[in-house]
């Protein structure tokens, strides 16, 4: 049976979500005079980011809440003992920088133009609704999809079945007639592809061209190649760059 509905990945496929980190976090840090602690940019984000995995980890698995491992990862990454409301503070300035870095990757309208007529849309993030609601509207293509499923309220997060399930659930389709598109090669691409879904693994620049793709995934490099791997009727689609 043919592809009906593709499911979308938001932060890094959608959404230059390491772009508008980067962007984001170096501005915050030179506004709250913390940059000279870490020495450049680079070393600041990449604290930054190890402390997001460590406190997201600890959210997946049941031992925060979403706010809280946001108050932690500002805790941890200050190394200080700050309460709620100080913790929520730091962490909304940063997200006034991080906002303004915004924005949608150059191939992201056409492909969902081209698409909008021949299948149906929806998001699966492991974020929450509150935040990719809200990031979908400022980027202006929240109506261009017909569900939006976050772990935060789902109770589970990819790479577990149970929330690419829940996406077709959504759909009221089977997971063989629904596709997914992501960033990760195993959070996005073999979590897709272990739940029965067609899994399409978006690589752009070859940022894991040094690491074995997964098995079950498609690779591609560009949204430009995803009709053709749909099996749409256009002339968009473009060959794959990996094979």
């Amino acid at each position: 049976m043919s592809i009906r509905a593709v499911v979308w990945d938001v932060d890094d496929t959608l959404f230059d979500y390491t772009t508008a980190d980067r962007e984001g976090m170096r501005g915050h840090l030179v506004a709250e005079g913390l940059l000279a602690g870490y020495g450049t940019p680079e070393r600041a984000l990449a604290r930054w980011r190890e402390i997001t995995d460590q406190q997201w980890a600890r959210f997946s698995a049941g031992e925060t809440s979403f706010e809280g491992q946001r108050r932690d990862r500002v805790r941890v990454f200050l190394g200080e003992k700050l309460t709620d409301d100080e913790a929520d503070a730091w962490f909304s300035r940063y997200l006034g920088h991080y906002e303004r870095a915004w924005s949608l990757f150059p191939d992201v309208l056409p492909a969902l133009d081209t698409l909008a007529v021949s299948h149906r849309h929806a998001v699966l993030s492991n974020s929450s609704i509150h935040v990719q609601d809200r990031k979908l509207r400022a980027l202006g293509v929240h109506d261009r999809f017909e569900a939006i499923l976050c772990a935060a309220e789902l109770g589970v997060s990819k790479p577990e079945a149970g929330a690419f399930l829940a996406a077709c659930d959504a759909l009221r389709l089977a997971p063989h007639q629904v596709a997914y598109v992501g960033d990760h090669p195993e959070i996005d691409g073999r979590g897709a592809a272990d739940a029965g879904l067609l899994s399409v693994w978006i690589d752009r620049g070859g940022v894991y061209a040094t690491v074995a793709p997964p098995v079950g995934p498609r690779r591609i490099a560009s949204l430009a190649e995803l009709p053709a791997v749909l099996g749409a009727d256009t002339r968009f689609g473009a060959p794959s760059t990996f094979r």
